[in-house]
């Protein structure tokens, strides 16, 4: 765990410092909030109002991507990954400290974006908030945790950039299916449906054990 708390922290003191991958992120999001508001005729009418929750989570999972691909970027420097395969201890700790620093910088966005979405579709959620950012954080754990291990694998290779959207979207389907539709069913005044949560966690869970698992073999080539 003194490996895990030390990359967590790490990663977070080089995010507050640099703050390259959360100003392109929401500068991004913001674009995309921009767009669909140009886009979508009849401005926050019912029609748009249904299709917020699938515009929602296409918007993070693009900034996600962004976020992802610059995940690494200190480790690149000076071939700073191989250090990390010197780490006493089980390597999946440090998998762990990346995907939870990159789990909390995705929510932070995630939350600007929530924000701007029900501004733009007139939305009030009320006490349905926390009912959304439980949503959120489970459906951006999975994107951490898997595409953690995906940014990894492909950060080594020449065609990285698009390496990791050929291998991380089609994984990435169940959660956006089951993110949208518990969104969908907050945004409408409903407790999301128990299907959609199990699915979430059962997903969550099975990524980061694979991660978890994975990442000591990645490292190693």
């Amino acid at each position: 765990m003194n490996v895990f708390r030390a990359i967590l922290w790490k990663d977070l003191l080089t995010e507050w410092r640099r703050r390259e991958r959360v100003l392109s992120m929401l500068v991004f999001t913001l674009l995309l909030v921009v767009i669909f508001h140009f886009a979508l005729p009849g401005g926050a009418g019912p029609a748009n109002r249904a299709a917020a929750p699938g515009l929602l989570w296409a918007a993070t999972l693009f900034a996600s991507i962004l976020g992802l691909g610059r995940s690494l970027s200190p480790e690149l420097e000076n071939d700073a990954l191989s250090g990390l395969a010197l780490v006493p201890g089980d390597r999946g700790y440090v998998l762990l400290g990346k995907a939870t620093a990159t789990w909390l910088i995705l929510l932070a966005v995630e939350g600007v974006l929530a924000g701007l979405f029900l501004a733009l579709f007139e939305i009030s959620i009320g006490a349905r908030a926390g009912a959304l950012l439980a949503v959120l954080g489970l459906g951006t754990g999975g994107i951490a945790s898997i595409g953690t291990l995906l940014a990894s694998l492909s950060s080594r290779s020449r065609f990285g950039e698009v390496l990791l959207p050929l291998l991380l979207f089609p994984l990435l389907v169940p959660i956006l299916i089951a993110a949208a539709d518990a969104t969908a069913a907050i945004l409408a005044g409903d407790p999301p449906s128990s299907g959609s949560v199990r699915l979430l966690v059962v997903i969550d869970v099975v990524y980061l054990v694979v991660s978890f698992v994975s990442f000591e073999y990645v490292l190693e080539e």
